[in-house]
């Protein structure tokens, strides 16, 4: 059987157990022990453990996961993120637009600091979902700022996504967290501008905040809470991700400082409870086994795949359809997008990164921006309808008056704002390499 047919095989099993309902870390890890077992014998065995040993366990950055997701939900689940959005909320609320401006301003600092997108729809969507709809926020337009703000975390540094993609692609990690810097915020600041523009000339669809219920809080006291409550886990991001980008600490040690400093903000704003914080180390065990068991069943499968030829064959087979450079880029981006709906980022990072970056090599691209354009296609898979994982979420937190309706007709405009955002960073390269430039010449 040739290599081709057995890359086809290996990849047609995954898709058949997975559409059957099984956890993909097992369909990966499964159909890898199978095929490994049958076609390389029982001294697969060993080459698997090594992989998972040195590869994974012994991967001194993937420490990093598990204290980003604790920060996260340090902020989260000790009722800053509460906080933070009711300070957001009385000081740019008196504009037309304000609230839904100011969820996109939470869902920046949260996304920056959880990472999943899943952890941020949720988060937000059950913080400020219900309130934008009681201020009078259309359905569609509150639903679709929930779901495009949550999907910002994959884009925002210092994200978990990018941490994994930069340490399998064999890129520091400073330059890939680097350049997202741009494309994250400009996408973020693209969203903001599109409900403030909407609200201005529709106000019906994004209302203010009455001015009877903002003048029971004082100028002053909104700027303090402003201060105390935004400003503060504001710099602690911004304070993580400087201590990345300008050397002073690797993504490992700047995620156990981040995790230190959130904690004591927990203690300063008298908002630690036990049971909040056993609730934090459980959240945050269950997701980080849950990225790392991914890890394991996809390693155990690229390890296969790759050892019999798979991936060679698949690169020298899509080299000779003669698309040229960019039409094989379109190709890998459309695919990733389609098969981003369906499964987790982490097992497409390992499933796709020893096919695509190759040829990626070999067209000549910029391997820097490569992945942080494969990241953004990404971005865009979480909120295509109707199969995007964000959409699930957001229809899975049952908010009431709520329909599937509501959220395919209020993602589409953040949805057409994403595709605007990836076509400019993939015409103009130099906008994604420009901060990592500045940086590290």
């Amino acid at each position: 059987m040739s290599l081709t047919a057995i890359a086809l095989l290996m990849v047609l099993a995954v898709i058949i157990f997975f559409f059957l309902g099984h956890p993909l870390a097992f369909v990966l890890g499964g159909v890898g022990t199978i095929f490994g077992f049958f076609m390389l014998g029982p001294g697969f065995f060993a080459t698997f453990m090594d992989r998972i040993f040195v590869g994974i366990m012994s991967n001194f950055t993937y420490v990093a996961i598990a204290l980003f997701i604790f920060m996260g939900n340090l902020l989260t689940l000790s009722g800053i993120a509460d906080r933070l959005f009711e300070s957001l909320r009385y000081f740019i609320g008196s504009i037309r637009g304000g609230l839904g401006i100011a969820v996109l301003a939470v869902c920046i600092v949260l996304a920056a600091s959880i990472g999943i997108v899943g952890a941020s729809v949720v988060t937000v969507g059950l913080l400020t979902g219900p309130m934008l709809l009681r201020y009078g926020y259309q359905k569609e337009l509150a639903m679709g700022i929930v779901a495009a703000g949550g999907t910002l975390g994959i884009m925002i540094p210092p994200s978990i996504m990018l941490l994994v993609m930069g340490d399998n692609a064999g890129l520091p990690i400073t330059h890939v967290l680097a350049a997202a810097v741009v494309p994250g915020f400009f996408i973020g600041v693209l969203y903001m501008l599109y409900v403030r523009v909407r609200c201005g000339l529709h106000p019906e669809l994004g209302p203010p905040i009455p001015a009877d219920e903002m003048a029971m809080m004082s100028f002053g006291d909104r700027l303090m809470d402003f201060v105390i409550y935004s400003l503060l886990p504001l710099a602690l991001i911004i304070g993580v991700i400087a201590a990345i980008f300008f050397g002073y600490a690797s993504p490992t040690q700047a995620a156990g400082l981040g995790a230190t400093v959130a904690f004591i903000l927990v203690l300063m704003y008298r908002r630690f409870t036990w049971q909040n914080f056993l609730a934090t180390l459980y959240q945050t065990a269950k997701a980080s086994t849950m990225v790392m068991i991914i890890m394991v069943g996809a390693s155990c499968f690229t390890g296969i795949f790759l050892g019999m030829g798979g991936g060679k064959a698949v690169v020298e087979t899509l080299t000779s359809i003669g698309l040229g450079k960019w039409g094989l880029f379109f190709i890998m981006m459309i695919s990733l997008v389609i098969l981003g709906c369906f499964v987790d980022w982490v097992g497409l990072i390992f499933l796709t990164f020893p096919i695509f970056l190759p040829i990626a090599r070999l067209m000549g691209f910029d391997m820097v921006w490569f992945v942080i354009m494969m990241a953004m296609y990404l971005q865009i898979s979480f909120l295509i309808p109707p199969f995007g994982y964000a959409l699930f979420y957001l229809a899975g937190m049952k908010i009431e008056g709520i329909r599937w309706g509501h959220i395919y007709r209020g993602v589409l405009p953040f949805l057409i704002i994403q595709i605007i955002g990836v076509l400019i960073f993939t015409s103009f390269p130099q906008l994604v390499l420009f901060v990592p430039m500045i940086l590290y010449g």
